[in-house]
């Protein structure tokens, strides 16, 4: 992973020292459950433990493996930091306090500047093998979607479709799931982060899914609202609001403008049809090595989107106590638009 670029946009900065799992994994594409990423210009250093030693040594490329405990963790990263005559040193994420308390005592002898924006902004613009692994993240998921909706009928629990999703999802050759899988029926639709339960699908209920897969590392994540039947005029009238603001949204978006202006797109569209106060969260977020990454999309957001930015497209409406419908795309930003990596269908009725 290249990394001058993120010195050239912190001059003062000597070093940085990662330690939360997402940003050692973006950095090193090993992951572990403890170890730290410490980097200078002219070297990079991955510290970890003797149970990671065999296999950091061998898929970590460009690396100076350096083991230690996690007694003597902080002072490692102390020593290594010496090593390579830093002085100002950034610390790219957030700690519990007692970790952070133990990390600020090491390294007294250093200044400490927060470097979270700095590593955020990096990780927000994707290179093109992120995207690829994304993109076939997204590959998988739709194949599991697509197996499992097929089996969706009167009786099934949300809990049920739920099982039989992450099933497909792994058995396509997921590592794991992007998130908690949302299976929602009928009135629970209109919760956008709702658990599944043992509620039953019965006919002429929605059907929302939000799931996404893990592969190589990196998470795809799409949302599709579907009903068993016929959801009744109201419903029907809000799926066909959200599905024509998302691709008027999708049309338009490019880079250069910020993500409030993306998010207006599709806000503007849902309020000018009578819902604007039932589309309550942001029209969406990055995606990456975690599900949710820089930029968020959202009304309070002046980011600047950035060519090979992914992020999602996902507006909603929700009606407390009929139902709500999500549809939800993952796009890449480009120059004269955008490129969306979901190919699944948009058909309500199945």
């Amino acid at each position: 992973m290249v990394t001058s670029d993120l010195f050239d946009n912190n001059a003062k900065i000597d070093a940085f020292v990662f330690t939360d799992e997402s940003n050692r994994f973006y950095f090193t594409r090993f992951e572990t459950s403890f170890g730290a990423v410490v980097l200078s210009r002219e070297k990079s250093v991955f510290i970890t433990d003797f149970r990671y030693e065999a296999e950091a040594m061998e898929n970590i490329a460009d690396f100076e493996i350096v083991i230690t405990n996690y007694s003597g963790f902080y002072a490692k990263i102390a020593e290594v930091l010496t090593s390579m005559g830093a002085k100002t040193v950034g610390y790219g994420e957030k700690m519990f306090i007692d970790e952070f308390a133990q990390f600020k005592a090491a390294l007294a002898g250093f200044k400490l500047k927060p470097a979270e924006d700095a590593i955020s902004a990096k990780r927000a613009v994707k290179t093109d093998e992120e995207i690829g692994f994304i993109s076939a993240a997204q590959q998988i998921a739709e194949g599991a979607l697509k197996r499992a909706i097929s089996h969706a009928k009167a009786g099934m629990t949300e809990r049920e479709l739920m099982a039989a999703i992450n099933y497909e999802m792994i058995i396509g050759g997921a590592e794991k799931y992007s998130f908690e899988t949302i299976v929602a029926f009928g009135a629970n639709t209109a919760q956008p982060h709702h658990h599944p339960s043992d509620k039953k699908l019965d006919k002429n209920e929605l059907i929302l899914v939000d799931m996404g897969a893990k592969y190589k590392g990196y998470c795809s994540d799409m949302t599709r609202t579907f009903c068993l039947g016929h959801p009744g005029e109201q419903l029907a009238e809000v799926y066909e609001t959200v599905k024509e603001a998302q691709e008027y949204a999708i049309k338009n978006i490019k880079a250069g403008m910020t993500c409030h202006d993306a998010d207006a797109l599709a806000r503007e569209y849902i309020t000018a049809h009578g819902y604007g106060d039932n589309f309550g969260h942001s029209f969406g977020h990055g995606v990456g090595v975690d599900i949710h990454e820089s930029p968020r999309v959202g009304a309070n957001s002046q980011t600047v989107l950035q060519p090979n930015m992914i992020i999602t497209a996902e507006p909603g409406i929700y009606i407390a106590g009929l139902g709500g419908v999500r549809i939800e795309d993952m796009l890449v930003v480009k120059e004269d638009g955008v490129l969306n990596l979901t190919n699944y269908d948009k058909k309500l009725n199945i």
